[in-house]
Parts: structure tokens; C-alpha cells; sequence
């Protein structure tokens, strides 16, 4: 990699290499694919926090804005009223449960929303449009001086899926992620402090999201940390004839062994137990003790 080969998030230290790290994800959203509206209140978001870290999950990420398939837009007011109230919980605990301090990731493509997160105890943002849709994203987060994974993307939620025509799928995205890269740093961001994101699923046929995940390796030479999210997405019921995202979690077991495989230092998931046990064990294989 290009830079330091760890990020330090407040009490917690990632060492990219050592072993694969498990964002977990909290939707705090009416609408989203397969947990739509059953987080979406601070105590309910809490319970499932905790739940999450249980699990084993390194990192929570906190989305205030659905990007399934079709979605819409919601204010820039609607979504600092999903996520501000829910990460300043987790940071201060209830009486039910008390503070966390697990780095928590802010998934959105505002800067004002990053920013806010940040400050109620956010610690790095994730971006679908590779901060591409909010042009004050990348000077934002240089001056929070915080981690941002960048995602690849075309369109918006509501086009994505009429965009999926690429010359080469794995190269488009791997040139896509390079000049955001580029331009993260010429923002000010420092290198070892920017991931890379696929974006399987976004603007991506099932076929491409195979090809993405088979040639995974490539994207190595981008010199950041790879995140990959393949957690419940619909070319995983394609394969199993599985309609309900919520029963594709053995799927997403061998998508996430698959991920590793090919380098993947990150998976983002909503099932943190069952794909804590897949990290132990394919890190157990392909990344032996030396």
C-alpha cells in the first residue's frame, strides 16, 4: 500500500494485512432493502448497535439515506435527523446500554452531514459516489483530517440500474476509483487515510458483480485498503432463487469468503455473528501466522 498500513480510529487500531475487519451495518432509514424501518428510532438503533458489536463487528456504519434500488433523495434536514440523535447515543449510551467506542462510520454523501457526525462522534465517512454528488465532500474531509472510503457509483439510487454498460467493467471501475483517489489527495486528504470501494450492486448486472468480486486482486494495486459490501444484495438471490434479502445470509457467507480471498481488508454486513465466523476461519486459511 501507499501509505502507513493501518488506520488509528480514536481507541482502535486496524491493521490492514493482519486479518479481515467487519463493518456493521446500521440503516436508520424507513426504506431501506432488507432492514428498512426497524432502526429507524435511537433506542431501537442502540439495541441493534450493541447487537452488532456482540457480534463482532470492528466498525458500525450509520446511513440516514436508503441507496437500494430506486430510492429517493431525502433532505439534508430529514437525514441529520436519522443519524446526528443516533451516533451522539451510541457515544453516550442509555439506560439500557451503555457507551460505545467503536469507530463509527457516517455513510452519506453530504459534507454537512459529515461534518456533523463527525462532531457528535463519527470517526470516518463513507461515500457510495466516491464523493463525486456533493462537490464540498473532499475539502471536508481533509479539514476533519478523518478516514473516507470512496465508492464507485453511477447515477443516483433512482438511475443506477439503467447505467450498466461498461467497455470493461473491472477496468472502468479500477480508473473510476484511481481518479478519486488522485483527487482525494489533491484535496488534502492523506493517502493512508482513504479505503476503495467496488460498489457491488451499484449500477452492476449480476454478472458484472461476479466479475468484480473474481478479479477483486486487481484493484490491489490501487494502494488502499479494499472495502467490499456484499451482504444480502441481489445477485446473491439471483443465484439462490432467494427473494428475501433477510434468508440470504449463507450466500453472503461464501460472497464474503470470495471477498477475502481476493484481498478484501473490510466487509460491510448486516449479519455480524455469522460473518465474524466466516472472517475467522478464511483468515485462518489465506492468512496464515507466519
Amino acid at each position: 500500500m501507499t501509505g502507513l498500513t493501518m488506520w488509528r480510529l480514536g481507541d482502535t487500531t486496524l491493521r490492514w494485512g493482519d486479518r479481515t475487519y467487519l463493518m456493521g451495518v446500521l440503516n436508520v432509514t424507513p426504506d431501506s432493502f432488507s432492514d428498512g424501518n426497524q432502526f429507524n428510532d435511537c433506542e431501537r438503533a442502540l439495541a441493534q448497535a450493541h447487537h452488532l458489536v456482540a457480534g463482532g463487528s470492528d466498525i458500525l456504519d450509520i446511513g440516514g439515506q436508503s441507496t437500494r434500488p430506486q430510492a429517493e433523495d431525502v433532505s439534508l434536514e430529514e437525514e441529520l435527523a436519522r443519524v446526528v440523535p443516533v451516533v451522539r447515543a451510541i457515544r453516550q449510551g442509555s439506560e439500557q446500554h451503555p457507551p460505545l467506542t467503536i469507530p463509527l462510520s457516517i455513510d452519506t454523501t453530504k459534507a454537512a452531514v459529515a461534518r456533523l457526525a463527525i462532531e457528535a462522534g463519527a470517526t470516518l465517512i463513507n461515500d457510495i459516489s466516491g464523493a463525486l454528488y456533493d462537490p464540498a465532500m473532499l475539502a471536508t474531509v481533509a479539514d476533519l483530517g478523518v478516514p473516507i472510503v470512496l465508492m464507485h457509483s453511477r447515477g443516483t439510487p433512482k438511475t443506477m440500474q439503467q447505467l450498466t454498460q461498461y467497455d470493461d467493467v473491472v477496468k472502468d471501475i479500477y480508473d473510476f476509483l484511481a481518479q478519486r483517489v488522485e483527487a482525494a489527495i489533491a484535496h488534502g486528504i492523506f493517502p493512508d487515510q482513504i479505503a476503495i470501494d467496488p460498489g457491488l450492486g451499484f449500477a452492476k448486472t449480476y454478472d458484472q458483480n461476479l466479475q468484480i468480486l473474481r478479479q477483486l486482486p486487481r484493484f490491489r494495486a490501487l494502494g488502499c485498503p479494499i472495502l467490499v459490501g456484499p451482504s444480502r444484495k441481489s445477485f446473491i438471490g439471483h443465484i439462490l432463487n432467494q427473494p428475501d434479502p433477510q434468508k440470504r445470509v449463507w450466500g453472503t457467507a461464501a460472497a464474503c469468503y470470495g471477498a477475502i480471498a481476493g484481498g478484501a481488508d473490510i466487509l460491510r454486513v448486516h449479519d455480524a455473528a455469522p460473518m465474524h465466523d466466516v472472517c475467522r476461519v478464511a483468515d485462518a486459511i489465506l492468512r496464515p501466522s507466519p
